[in-house]
């Protein structure tokens, strides 16, 4: 069964390294034959939220919101991928993610975050799994931390070391377990 699983970046920096395990995690997705599409803010260039795309009046909302709706909609799950800053999520992927709300229902997350130490950015990962259960698209129980992620991913996201592979495959296995179930629940319904 092909999902649809878009990978959302939370990085605009000019030298980020979240764009090494973003292009990771979507070359995992594909070679399991799903589609990863990669949302990228600052291939968006979204504006400060002023509005969210459902506050805009049918068809009145810019393209890139409409493009993003559509995509959402049709997503099977959603994977964020974030930095760690001060101890929190970066602006830029909670303006990314703040657009949007009813898109997300009923679908799972899975967050893998990073940073240059050794912790992987971990404190990001739980102001992120709060963040996501209010999105309506909550987080699985399993992480991907990437400790020192300039290290550990080549800038083309190759893995430099052993065990990120392993703990991925273990990673996407439980979120595409999570997908396929809430997919299939979609299929006869939801709550509201």
């Amino acid at each position: 069964m092909s999902l649809t699983i878009p990978v959302i970046l939370g990085s605009v920096r000019a030298d980020r390294n979240g764009l090494r395990a973003a292009r990771f995690l979507v070359a995992q997705i594909e070679a399991r034959g799903h589609t990863a599409p990669l949302v990228d803010p600052a291939e968006l260039d979204l504006p400060l939220l002023d509005r969210m795309y459902k506050e805009y009046p049918k068809g009145e909302a810019p393209e890139t919101l409409e493009r993003l709706a559509a995509l959402y909609r049709s997503s099977d799950a959603f994977i964020v991928v974030s930095a760690e800053y001060n101890h929190s999520i970066p602006p830029a992927l909670s303006n990314t993610l703040d657009h949007f709300l009813e898109e997300y229902y009923w679908r799972p997350s899975a967050i893998c975050s990073y940073s240059a130490g050794q912790y992987g950015g971990v404190r990001a990962a739980m102001q992120l799994r709060a963040m996501m259960a209010e999105l309506g698209a909550p987080s699985i129980p399993s992480l991907l931390p990437i400790p020192r992620v300039h290290k550990a991913l080549t800038e083309t996201g190759e893995p430099a070391e052993e065990w990120l592979p392993k703990a991925a495959r273990k990673f996407l296995d439980e979120l595409t377990w999570y997908a396929e179930a809430l997919r299939a629940k979609r299929a006869t319904g939801t709550p509201y």
